[in-house]
């Protein structure tokens, strides 16, 4: 199986500072997942070509699937597993369900100490094959959707009850408003240059509660 995705539009491109930005963490932190976790121990694997590449031979981008691969790393992380047990989970992962964005598998449950995955409608618990018994938690139901191929298609940085969203397929995968082509970015540097509230809505055809969640985006990230 070959996938290249970083040479086709789609699949969005995003560097240090926007993942950071967009999954809300420092960006030495991010920077040393990448190098250490992802490079060294989680991506090595026939799929290692599809998922990041260095701009200018220093600073490293990644696609959106990989993106959300790091939203469930860093909640995996946050949780309390040891990059050991979440290493050896994904190669099982990846390997059953022979998907190399197995962390951005609609599949993939954990309830903040075990993970599992769905196969053959059955809930495995990684490590163990065998059914589990407590309640599994699905741990980003509320920011990520999912395509009819069960990989992640959408990420929602503040929750579905925001307007932002990021979509692969809009804007080289920069934030944008929820069903438009409007990046972010523009609405907040024209709001930041002091344009008034009123002329922005009206140029870009904005609701308050839109335009409030640009603001409220970039307010939280800074």
């Amino acid at each position: 199986m070959s996938i290249n995705y970083k040479s086709q539009l789609g699949y969005g491109i995003y560097t240090i500072p926007d993942i950071s930005v967009l999954l809300g963490y420092p960006r030495y932190k991010v920077a040393r997942y990448l190098k250490n976790y992802l490079d060294e121990k989680l991506m090595i694997s026939k799929y290692k070509d599809s998922y990041s590449w260095s701009l200018d031979g220093k600073k490293k981008a990644v696609n959106f699937l990989t993106l959300i691969e790091l939203y469930t790393f860093f909640i995996l992380r946050d949780g309390g597993l040891s990059t050991h047990k979440i290493a050896n989970a994904r190669k099982e992962i990846s390997d059953t369900l022979k998907s190399p964005y197995p962390f951005a598998n609609s599949k993939v449950l954990h309830d903040g100490n075990s993970i599992y995955y769905y196969f053959k409608d059955l809930m495995i618990q990684v490590g163990t094959k065998q059914l589990p018994l407590e309640k599994v938690i699905e741990s980003f139901a509320e920011k990520i959707d999912f395509s009819g191929d069960d990989l992640a298609s959408k990420y929602w940085p503040k929750g579905k009850s925001s307007s932002v969203v990021v979509d692969p397929k809009h804007q080289f995968g920069q934030p944008v408003i929820n069903g438009t082509n409007i990046n972010i970015e523009v609405i907040n540097s024209m709001h930041e240059s002091g344009e008034p509230e009123s002329v922005i809505r009206s140029l870009y055809d904005l609701t308050n509660k839109e335009f409030n969640d640009v603001i409220k985006f970039y307010k939280t990230a800074a």
